[in-house]
């Protein structure tokens, strides 16, 4: 079996989990936040239950319009909060949390071999740590908040190999665009992304969180990589309870395996409005910018600041140019900080932003007008994702976005990086 059917089986009273099988699976933690969680919760309430199947195992974080934009956004909030209280769930709120699939491994709530199931697309950003973890609808989380069980199907499972070596700033988010661009939007749909191969083994876990945040993006199910010394390092100190390593036989069957010489990878870019609508950094041509924001839950990470501040240190933010910053957590702004990252960001004239989803939806804290175009280091550019219609939002890493925020175009790092700075 491969790594993902493994995990299925082990979760499943079949004991077996082959592609296409429709399956019971019992879950080890459940996750909703502040758009969700409402929904859900009042599915659970018609149920009829009146206790959640493990308290320890349920997680609420209230991060997309948090802190709370409007009355609306207040109202769910609080109820929410309300309905954690009551059922003593685990709940992470302003000044004690992050962007949730920032804050779930770094509180250790995340394990290997674990099933994670949460009411948002991006849950499948825990394979990094060799989790299956998948987002569901409100109604299936409710049913698992009741039950601690899914019914799905067994989903096939494709091996993308990387091998060679990365070049100059490329990192994890290249090397999805690229495979999101050459494979498309479907052309996962429905299955796990299992990451292998030379590259795969030299990246660092925060490139691969990115990675398997944006399996997504490809129709998959879920994303996974194996569990190496990396990940057990990550996970040493912050493990709340024991967990189990697996992995893919050698004779597994897989529904189709990609290679690709990431040597020839280079700087990518998103173009609107499909994270599939991919071009060299170089090919992209001159596009202005009127904002760039550095931050989701795919570009929130400690070293994304670093790189951020690396090439931003002595330069300004381009006077055109609104630059916001968006640690992923309250652990990541306060290392920053004391790193003195912030104030390299401050004096170039950007913002930072207390940890949140926020523009990244289109939710608030750099919502776009009409004609405004964004270049950013989230996840989708679709139409209408972070604001007007009309808008246009441009997808990279963060080398790419900080480049940009200073040139005032779309632009590689390369093109300042040589520069002398003040």
């Amino acid at each position: 079996m491969t790594l993902a059917e493994k995990i299925l089986a082990t979760h499943s009273d079949k004991g077996k989990a082959i592609p296409g099988e429709f399956i019971n699976v019992w879950v080890d933690l459940v996750l909703a936040n502040d758009i969700t969680a409402p929904l859900a919760i009042k599915e659970f309430q018609r149920l009829g239950v009146n206790k959640v199947f493990n308290p320890d195992r349920i997680v609420m974080v209230p991060d997309h319009f948090c802190p709370n934009k409007d009355i609306l956004s207040a109202e769910q909030t609080k109820e929410m909060r309300e309905f954690a209280r009551k059922h003593r769930l685990i709940y992470f709120e302003v000044g004690r949390m992050g962007i949730e699939h920032v804050l779930l491994p770094e509180q250790g709530l995340v394990l290997p071999g674990e099933v994670v199931v949460g009411a948002d697309s991006h849950t499948c950003t825990y394979g990094a740590l060799g989790a299956f973890a998948t987002g569901m609808g409100s109604t299936d989380i409710a049913v698992a908040m009741a039950t601690g069980e899914i019914w799905m199907k067994v989903p096939p499972t494709m091996k993308f190999v990387y091998y060679g070596k990365l070049g100059k700033w490329v990192d994890g988010k290249d090397l999805i665009l690229y495979t999101i661009g050459d494979i498309g939007v479907d052309g996962a749909l429905y299955s796990v992304m299992e990451f292998a191969g030379e590259v795969i083994d030299t990246l660092p876990l925060d490139g691969r969180f990115t990675i398997a945040n944006m399996a997504i993006e490809a129709g998959a199910k879920a994303g996974i990589f194996k569990v190496d010394r990396k990940a057990l390092d990550y996970i040493r100190d912050r493990a709340r309870r024991e967990y189990k390593v697996y992995k893919s036989d050698k004779d597994a069957e897989y529904a189709k395996v990609v290679e690709y010489d990431a040597s020839k990878i280079t700087p990518q870019v998103a173009l609107p409005s499909l994270p599939s609508n991919t071009k060299p950094v170089t090919e992209i041509g001159k596009i202005e910018v009127d904002q760039v924001v550095i931050g989701s839950c795919t570009n929130g990470r400690l070293s994304d600041l670093r790189i951020a501040a690396k090439i931003l240190k002595g330069r300004k933010v381009h006077p055109e140019v609104r630059c916001i910053i968006i640690p992923g957590s309250q652990e990541i702004y306060l290392k920053a900080l004391q790193e003195g990252l912030l104030e390299i960001f401050v004096k170039a004239e950007a913002v930072v932003s207390t940890p949140t989803c926020g523009p990244c939806l289109g939710g608030h804290m750099g919502v776009l007008a009409s004609g405004e175009r964004c270049l950013a280091t989230t996840n989708r550019n679709f139409v209408g994702r972070m604001g007007s219609p009309q808008s246009e939002v441009y997808l990279s890493s963060p080398a790419v976005a900080v480049a940009t925020a200073v040139l005032g175009r779309i632009a590689s790092p390369d093109e300042i990086m040589g520069q002398s700075v003040e």
